[in-house]
């Protein structure tokens, strides 16, 4: 990518704007439901099509960072799932 299309997609990157506060925010800090949020607004917007090319690029980027970041907690939750039937299980056969 030249410096000139880098810096236009870096521009189009901080020109989206969404409706919740933490969105925009660092990925890994996001709770799940903050990041499902967002990620269901960028599908939304890119769903609409009203966005420019640099700025579909963006919302793309973003919209698998955050879906790489729910999978995190979910593949988090599940590990806590099965730690915690694994110990019940063995507290039963004791």
């Amino acid at each position: 990518m030249s410096d000139q299309n880098n810096t236009e997609h870096k521009r189009a990157a901080q020109n989206i704007e969404f409706s919740v506060s933490a969105q925009g925010a660092p990925v890994e800090e996001l709770s799940y439901e903050q990041a499902r949020s967002e990620l269901m607004q960028v599908v939304s917007r890119m769903e609409s099509g009203s966005s420019n090319l640099e700025e579909t690029i963006a919302l793309w980027e973003r919209g698998e960072q955050l879906a790489t970041r729910c999978e995190a907690w979910l593949d988090g939750a599940r590990q806590r799932l099965t730690a915690a039937k694994e110990a019940r299980s063995s507290s039963d056969t004791e």
